[in-house]
């Protein structure tokens, strides 16, 4: 009787010990997650209330053999209050891509928008959200790449912290939401003194990393913003690179939401 009563005693044991172990496991889980989603939500907060903005920049497509071509274009965005940013890009140079436009509408909780004209078929052409991992205009950054950063599209885990560009980042795992995503998920640095994205890491759909994203060059803006002036994709896949450089970058020159249109695609120039 007293050896049975022993047994149930170390089973009783045993089972609260497991259930204790668990329940620290899942409260361990449970913060981890919540911190990656209150450093989304900080760094989301902190880029509020620009407005609108334009810029000029450069794009430098790198092959596998290092050959260079080079596009100027124009970006001109909107910030939209309760929903995604607008995206307009224009291309002003060569002479092959001179007139092509890209209109991007970022949303929160649905499918982004986005449509490309492209001046030799003279007409707009939609992007199917099964498509948005398709390469743009030849470069290594995908349709979906180009869209507003929104907190509602990932789920997130804080996985640890880590010293990039010489500044302390929190280190966030980031698994879109969309299912036409091309990531299965993408990891994020993010530095803790202003919150801003050092680099992205790109896994594809085989959780294999597919690309890395680098941001260089940060100027401050209004007193509040950061804008990187550099960023680097590199195809880990390929070879190939992307470098996306602003020139100069204006905020609060007037765009409205007349700006951005499919009818703002076919007048661009």
């Amino acid at each position: 009787m007293l050896k049975l009563r022993t047994q149930k005693n170390w089973l009783s044991l045993i089972l609260t010990t497991g259930l204790l172990l668990s329940s620290v496991s899942w409260s361990s889980n449970a913060e981890t997650d919540n911190k990656g989603l209150e450093i989304a939500k900080e760094r989301k907060a902190r880029d509020k209330g620009w407005g609108d903005s334009e810029s000029t920049s450069l794009m430098i497509l790198r092959n596998a053999q290092g050959d260079e071509s080079v596009r100027e274009m124009r970006i001109q965005a909107l910030e939209v209050q309760g929903d995604g940013d607008k995206g307009l890009t224009i291309f002003d140079q060569p002479r092959d891509v001179k007139g092509s436009a890209f209109l991007n509408f970022s949303h929160i909780n649905e499918p982004d928008d986005q449509w490309l004209y492209l001046p030799a078929l003279k007409r707009v052409k939609r992007i199917a959200s099964r498509n948005k991992s398709g390469p743009f205009m030849g470069s290594e950054f995908a349709y979906e790449d180009l869209a507003s950063f929104e907190v509602a599209k990932y789920t997130y885990n804080y996985l640890r912290d880590e010293t990039v560009n010489g500044e302390l980042c929190w280190v966030v795992e980031s698994i879109p939401t969309d299912r036409y995503s091309g990531y299965s998920k993408q990891i994020v640095w993010i530095d803790q003194s202003e919150y801003r994205v050092q680099k992205i890491e790109f896994y594809d759909r085989k959780k294999a990393l597919l690309k890395t994203l680098t941001f260089d060059d940060y100027k401050l803006y209004l007193d509040k913003y950061w804008r990187a002036h550099k960023m680097t994709m590199t195809n880990h896949q390929t070879g190939k690179s992307t470098d996306m450089i602003a020139k100069e970058i204006k905020f609060r020159v007037g765009l409205t939401e007349s700006d951005f249109n499919q009818n703002s695609l076919r007048r661009a120039r």
